[in-house]
């Protein structure tokens, strides 16, 4: 049985696909920035630089942070806003491994192809860097992830094997069956709050799959269930979940599992999901309360989004804050942001989303975006509706809240077109009107934010953010309802 494209980094075949196209101006309300009159901030606006990662996996190295992706591609920053290119492809001369071809000869022989998919590097204890590298024929569920190791994060990287193929026989006997088994690809390892060494990996086919590691040869334990294959999490019969990766938080004390639902072009509707657990492999739920065993395709189907759609915590698809009369700038959307990382930083106590999207009207150009995340009232992540500028947090009074507002809602949809947010009037009398209508409250430390629209209450927190099209700093939040619903709120940029 074959299996759709997991990932594709250039994706020069894959259509287009819709930009987004802004419904029909409402009639004009008088419109006044939030805290209008109010000089917010006289902090310099962030300087950022680009770097092109598909499905970046974050490592820290020193006061470095790296990327690395499919294609053997990679970055660096030290503040998550401006970014290096370290490699851009698995070509001889690669800054990571000199020779790709060469070195993984075996594995690319064994997966029939030249391409290489979703990596990820983990710095262990001895002082190492372990590569956890994949290759997949890219149509089909054969694939194969192998270690690779170095003595600097930066390579050179050596071949210390595959250790877990698919779309042949299982590691240990048994009849490979992609509905219910793995691709092998998209690894993430991770060390858990009790210091055990895990790998989660898989992609379409049979889902999503985690495996307890030996951190010394960085190689599953023999013996698990599932012929070798380990613990199944989620997924199933060729639903389109791909790209996991899992963050504990001290903070809430669950451990985060993040999953990309849809597909990678930027008409197919990659979004960014989460479910959460207290225990690394699982079980994990939703915000429904949901078992994400029970999220997978219906028997005999492919590719078949309604059966996963309503399953996941979805933090963000694609979106684009409308312009607004006045506002200075043009804005530009996300289409099929996904395949992310994230990071927990303990001396601040701040939380990164690092993921890859591709734009509106930019075809299936990618770039790396950093979103901050917050743990809100219900104990889920969520993100900030802009880039990650740098800024420490700030606290607010009602009177600078006050004002229009552009709103998006995520909704549950695996959306191929992007979210077009609507406007609002945050009232003094803690009303909203206009095209949503309801209530809004500022917590009493300055940033909680509660935000009800549709009779539906929503939890988050207020920030101050630099909204890169307009160039200016504006107030925003983000909040979600209880049922794992995504709201976000700008700003309108007006001085």
């Amino acid at each position: 049985v074959t299996d759709g494209p997991v990932s594709n980094p250039t994706a020069e075949s894959s259509p287009a696909g819709p930009s987004a196209t802004p419904p029909a101006e409402p009639d004009p309300l008088p419109l006044a920035a939030p805290g209008a009159g109010f000089v917010f901030d006289d902090a310099d606006p962030p300087v950022f630089s680009n770097a092109s990662v598909h499905d970046p996996s974050v490592f820290r190295a020193d006061d470095w942070f790296y990327v690395i992706g499919s294609h053997l591609a990679s970055a660096k920053t030290r503040d998550f806003i401006s970014w290096t290119q370290v490699s851009a492809g698995p070509q001889k001369g690669n800054a990571l491994v000199d020779d790709p071809a060469a070195e993984f000869a075996a594995a690319l022989e064994y997966a029939k192809t030249d391409t290489f998919w979703a990596g990820d590097i983990h710095a262990m204890p001895n002082g190492q860097y372990f590569m956890y590298y994949c290759v997949c024929v890219g149509n089909a569920p054969l694939g194969a992830i192998g270690l690779a190791a170095a003595d600097a994060p930066e390579g050179p990287y050596s071949d210390r094997g595959m250790f877990i193929q698919s779309g042949s026989f299982p590691p240990e006997g048994g009849r490979y069956d992609a509905t219910v088994h793995p691709n092998a690809i998209d690894p993430h390892a991770f060390f858990d709050n009790d210091g055990l060494f895990w790998m989660v990996y898989g992609s379409y086919s049979g889902g999503i799959f985690i495996l307890q590691m030996d951190s010394e040869t960085g190689l599953p334990y023999p013996g698990q269930e599932n012929f070798g294959y380990g613990k199944k999490l989620l997924g199933g019969n060729h639903s389109r979940i791909e790209g996991a990766y899992i963050l504990y938080s001290p903070e809430s004390e669950y451990y985060y599992m993040f999953l990309s639902f849809g597909g990678l072009g930027s008409g197919d509707g990659y979004n960014i999901r989460v479910c959460r657990s207290k225990n690394p492999d699982g079980p994990y739920e939703d915000a429904l309360g949901q078992d994400m065993l029970s999220c997978r395709g219906a028997v005999n189907s492919f590719f078949d989004d309604n059966s996963i759609e309503p399953y996941g915590v979805k933090l963000m698809g694609g979106y684009q804050f409308r312009h607004e009369e006045g506002e200075p700038g043009r804005t530009t959307g996300y289409l099929s942001p996904g395949h992310n990382s994230a990071y927990y930083d303990a001396d601040s106590g701040r939380y990164y989303l690092i993921f890859h999207t591709r734009f509106t009207n930019r075809g299936e150009a990618h770039e790396i975006r950093v979103h901050e995340m917050f743990i809100n009232g219900d104990g889920w992540p969520v993100v900030s509706p802009f880039r990650f500028d740098g800024g420490a947090a700030r606290a607010f009074t009602p009177e600078q809240l006050t004002g229009h507002w552009k709103l998006i809602h995520h909704e549950r949809d695996i959306n191929t077109r992007a979210k077009i947010s609507q406007t609002a009037a945050f009232l003094p009398d803690g009303t909203v009107s206009g095209e949503l209508e309801g209530t809004w409250a500022l917590g009493g430390d300055g940033r909680t934010a509660s935000v009800t629209v549709g009779g539906v209450p929503y939890s988050g927190v207020f920030l101050r953010c630099w909204d890169q099209d307009n160039q200016m700093w504006v107030q925003a939040f983000t909040a979600l309802s209880a049922d794992g619903t995504a709201l976000w709120g700008a700003g309108v940029a007006l001085e």
